[in-house]
Parts: C-alpha cells; structure tokens; sequence
C-alpha cells in the first residue's frame, strides 16, 4: 500500500472567506449578523455554556421563535453560498495529483466548529475522506432538536487522534482509546498538516509540532495574533489564504509532501534491509 498523508483542515476563515454561518444562514432568520453572535454570546455568559454549544442552542431557538423548522437540508441549501478563497476549488485535485507523483496517497480531511450540514452542501464536500464538524440530531420531522456532535476548540484534537488510528466513526469511543503500537496506526502523525486561521486551531497546530507533523496557519490581512503564531513556534508557516498554484502556501504543502514521501521511502528501505539480514 502506498503511504497516506492526511490534510486537516480548518473550514471557517481557512477554506472560506468567514463564518460559514454568515453567508445566508443568520439573514435567512431576519437577523443581522452581529445580531445573532451578539445573542450567542450573551447565552454563554449567562448560563456559563461552552461557546459552541450556546450557538447552537441559539439557531435551534431562534428557529423555533421564528416559525423557520432547522431542517437539514435547510442547513445544506446554506452551503451552495460558501465563498472560498483564491484557488480552493482546484486545489484537492492539484495536491492529490503531486501525491501520486511522489508516490504517496494524499486524504482530506475537515476538523471545524461549523455545522457539518453546511459543509455537506458545499461545493467541495465531496473532496473530503472524512468531516468531522458540529451537526445536529433530528426529530421524526426531520427538525433539529439536539446537538449530535459538537466541536470546540480544544477537542479538535480528539479527532487528530481518530485520523491517526484510522476510527472515524465519532461513536466509536472503544478502538479510540484502546492502545494501538506506532507502526500499526493507519496514517503516522509524521504524515500529517493541519491549515488553520488562528488561536482556535492553536491546540492542533502545537500538537503537530510535538509529534511530527507540521501546520500551517492561513491568514486574510497579517495582523499581530498571526505573527505571533510564529514567533513563539505555535506553527511552522503562516500564509495568505491563497491556494492557487505557484502560490507560497501551494509550493510550501508540496514540499512538505515531498519530505514526507522520501521519509516514508527511507523507513520502508531501512525496515527491508533489517528483514534481509534476518
């Protein structure tokens, strides 16, 4: 089998332009933007909530004040008005190609706190092996009445683990937790980047670093939070939000692939010639 290298992604500001939720979503409840982050926000402090959690609480409620049902595919019709950034949509074919030409398998993944019905209705969808985002249990009506997986900031490494062992069923708590020895996990954190915009994608970005893997944060305008990010060694690069060919972020992922491929082929020929001498 050829080597795999997993591609984790952030989704809002990383792959699209800005909180996937404000495209059409939060107009479509008559509200502002500000509006509605406003009302998250405040249920959070008053009921001491996990930030998540109180915004999906507050689509759910507003919904329901509305008389707008939060149905799926509701949720996946708000997806078709993503905008993405400079060159995402010819990107996965373009990465998985060079893949293939340095011999190596290349896999996409998703980790964000949006709502994975919305990514579901993306354009891009498709080019994932796997999403693990925020969705909703629905009712025998089809209306969201609970949340069914919730991402927050700091969790998002649970699901590094889950791409590393290969258990991507989120309800498989089992084989998750059971110990696995190194060389029999499905994709090696050594064979991993993580692309994320910022603080919230900081705990994966670290973890890459202390296993490694490497990351890579994107950025819109080059503030002071995103030069800190490099400054003190959070991330290995940091970018524009540019995905088109010839691109720093396009020629720096290759490279990393590159490396990663000729160490894959090194270990494999060290591992033979240890065989040979048995």
């Amino acid at each position: 089998m050829k080597p795999i290298i997993a591609i984790m992604y952030d989704f809002d500001k990383t792959l699209c332009t800005k909180d996937m939720q404000n495209y059409r979503f939060i107009p479509s409840l008559g509200l502002k933007v500000s509006e509605f982050w406003d009302y998250t926000n405040e249920v959070q402090s008053r009921e001491k909530m996990d930030s998540v959690l109180a915004y999906m609480y507050a689509a759910i409620k507003i919904s329901k004040e509305k008389n707008i049902p939060l149905k799926r595919e509701r949720l996946e019709e708000n997806g078709r008005e993503i905008e993405f950034f400079p060159g995402v949509s010819e990107w996965f074919r373009r990465i998985n190609e060079f893949g293939e030409s340095c011999g190596v398998t290349i896999e996409h993944y998703v980790i964000s706190s949006g709502m994975k019905e919305i990514i579901d209705g993306t354009q891009i969808s498709g080019e994932f092996k796997n999403i693990f985002a925020c969705e909703y249990l629905y009712d025998e009506n089809g209306i969201a009445v609970w949340p069914k997986t919730a991402v927050n900031y700091t969790n998002k490494t649970q699901f590094v683990y889950r791409i590393n062992k290969g258990v991507l069923d989120v309800s498989n708590d089992d084989d998750l937790n059971r110990s696995m020895p190194d060389d029999s996990k499905r994709i090696p954190f050594t064979n991993m980047i993580y692309i994320g915009d910022g603080l919230s994608d900081v705990p994966c970005m670290k973890m890459m670093k202390s296993y490694g893997g490497k990351s890579i944060a994107v950025y819109q305008a080059l503030d002071e939070k995103v030069k800190e990010l490099l400054r003190k060694d959070r991330v290995d690069y940091i970018y524009p939000a540019d995905y088109r060919d010839g691109t720093g972020l396009d020629r720096t992922v290759k490279d990393i692939i590159r490396n990663m491929a000729i160490s894959d082929r090194l270990y494999e020929e060290n591992a033979n010639q240890l065989k040979r001498l048995t």
